[in-house]
């Protein structure tokens, strides 16, 4: 489904303020951030709406993105990397702080669990989310603690159904394998616990464990994208240059 450019522009702009501030984002924010009048405003969200790709959680509230919406945004980033690796002009500027921490973290280490634990531990602190990675047949899992205090997880039935999503990760990760080097389950994509409301970011690894290692993190729908996914491929990287296999 195609959107105007303005409508691109808006239902990232609600993304990205979304992400920052955990609330429903207003006409009268987003009217003053392109300069046009709430009204121009409120006609796009409701075309948005129709399509899907926002939501109205309460009467006279902001807007939220949907899992469709957030979908749209994530390949769209994924796009514009797949050009900046071929288009000077849109390549990232020198790798950001995080990417040195993960570096540090896992050059630093003589083996190959502790890279991977150190990897993860690193991604918990940069993102806020849970990290999350294959150690041989053993999912090593941290942040448990940083995830919850996100305030989507205030209601105990969506603490819930992420333990149910924890409880069945592993088996789920050795079976489906997924394909691609950086893999992104939105909402209710995940395979398993579809009800959480939360985004499962994986890369792809070689390692002395396993051609088909895993690391990434878990957290709420509402998250900085981009800059998750790029922590989350840069780990994956570090970690197989570092570890050779």
């Amino acid at each position: 489904m195609s959107l105007t450019e303005r409508q691109e522009d808006i239902l990232f702009a609600i993304i990205e303020e979304y992400a920052e501030v955990a609330t429903p984002v207003g006409s009268v924010t987003l009217a003053k951030l392109f300069d046009v009048s709430s009204a121009t405003v409120r006609a796009e969200m409701a075309r948005l709406e129709e399509m899907g790709f926002i939501a109205q959680p309460h009467t006279s509230a902001g807007r939220v993105p949907t899992d469709a919406g957030y979908r749209y945004y994530v390949n769209t980033l994924s796009e514009a990397d797949s050009r900046a690796k071929t288009n000077d002009s849109l390549k990232d500027k020198p790798v950001e702080r995080g990417n040195r921490v993960l570096e540090i973290r896992v050059s630093s280490q003589t083996r190959a669990d502790y890279a991977i634990r150190g990897a993860v531990d690193s991604l918990v602190e940069l993102t806020g989310n849970l990290g999350l990675a294959t150690i041989g047949e053993q999912l090593y899992i941290a942040g448990i603690s940083k995830l919850f205090t996100q305030p989507e997880f205030m209601d105990s039935e969506r603490v819930q159904a992420v333990a149910e999503l924890l409880d069945n990760l592993e088996p789920w990760l050795r079976e489906a394998a997924p394909g691609q080097p950086l893999n992104i389950f939105i909402g209710q994509e995940n395979p398993i616990g579809k009800s959480s409301q939360v985004s499962l970011i994986i890369s792809r690894f070689r390692s002395p464990y396993s051609d088909q290692s895993y690391i990434g993190v878990l957290g709420p729908t509402r998250q900085n994208y981009g800059r998750v996914m790029a922590l989350v491929r840069h780990a994956g990287d570090i970690l197989e240059e570092v570890l050779k296999v």
